[in-house]
């Protein structure tokens, strides 16, 4: 009775064929509970696999928690990452390595809003200027996390989790600005052709 009690102490709740998030990673899926012995220890693993990755890993039990492992988001979480997303870009004014350092940091927290905050901070809109490819990287690291964790808590494609970030992306007060202003220059542009014919 009381190896039962301290197993299941030791796997902290999660259980086989549950979704995880684990910071370094992303979202992955418990596929086993194994134990290995390792150098005359025996130590009890979760095996969490990352499909999308073809990667493995093996976390132990005993340490999920402090390496921060987690189960995922509850949806109301999922709401409010989705409302970060149309508030308004939060870009210091410091060195692009030290931002870059913030962001990649944020990113692999593993926390869905520290997280979702990177995609907001660095989205471009078609209006805006290109991003340098360091930028991009990071963009596209935080909107891979933020879509899967997205998809997995809502049962949905990652194409249609990717829309509802879009969406939430596009309602931003700069983003509704600069598309505003792009079409009034669009229709300026209009004017002028229609004067010089």
């Amino acid at each position: 009775m009381t190896t039962a009690k301290k197993t299941t102490a030791g796997r902290q709740g999660f259980k086989t064929g549950e979704a995880v998030v684990y910071p370094a990673h992303g979202v992955g899926r418990i596929t086993a509970i194994e134990e290995q012995e390792i150098a005359g220890y025996k130590l009890e693993l979760f095996v969490v696999s990352f499909e999308k990755d073809k990667m493995v890993l093996r976390v132990p039990t005993a340490k999920a928690n402090s390496v921060g492992m987690r189960k995922l988001a509850e949806p109301e979480l999922v709401k409010k990452a989705l409302d970060v997303l149309t508030g308004r870009a939060r870009i210091k004014r410091t060195m692009w390595s030290r931002r870059a350092q913030e962001y990649e940091a944020k990113i692999n927290s593993g926390d869905l809003i520290s997280v979702t905050e990177v995609v907001r901070d660095l989205y471009r809109s078609e209006a805006q200027p290109e991003q340098s490819y360091s930028e991009r990287q990071l963009y596209e690291a935080a909107l891979d996390r933020v879509v899967r964790e997205i998809s997995s808590v809502n049962k949905i494609t990652e194409t249609e989790a990717l829309k509802l970030i879009e969406q939430s992306l596009a309602k931003s007060p700069r983003r509704a600005k600069a598309d505003a202003e792009t079409e009034a220059e669009a229709d300026g542009d209009d004017d002028v052709q229609e004067e010089a014919a």
